[in-house]
């Protein structure tokens, strides 16, 4: 081999190495900030006393469901309160228009919380468990 291809060689060794850890910092970075991680996020807002009222009305606390069931519950808006989210086991049930599905059996907490127009949550907030069955 020449000695300029050993060269050209070693140069382009060393280009893709710094090109790798440039983008392990990246990555790294990203992981590390303390930043929303999508562009929708925001860090959650302290629940907003507010004088509303919620609870579930069906199912009652530690009914046996199916995997799939509806979730009735009562809002008394208050001041700012307008509309509800629901949880799962503490994950948000995004879209969730009264009906819980595809849950996996066995013991589930369900909470349904109150929230803002802008979707902060309210202090109104109940949780039942369930059995899947």
């Amino acid at each position: 081999m020449s000695i300029q291809l050993v060269q050209t060689k070693e140069v382009a060794m060393q280009m893709m190495g710094r090109i790798g850890l440039m983008g392990l910092g990246i990555a790294l970075a990203g992981c590390l900030s303390v930043g929303p991680v999508f562009a929708g996020d925001k860090p959650a807002a302290a629940p907003v006393a507010d004088g509303s009222k919620l609870v579930i009305t069906s199912p009652k606390d530690g009914d046996k469901v199916s995997d799939t069931f509806e979730v009735k519950y009562e809002l008394t808006k208050g001041s700012v309160g307008t509309h509800v989210h629901a949880y799962v086991d503490d994950q948000y049930q995004k879209g969730f228009s009264g009906t819980l599905k595809g849950l996996s059996k066995g013991t589930h907490k369900v909470t349904v919380t109150g929230a803002t127009k802008d979707h902060d949550p309210v202090t109104a907030s109940h949780s039942i468990t369930v059995d899947v069955q």
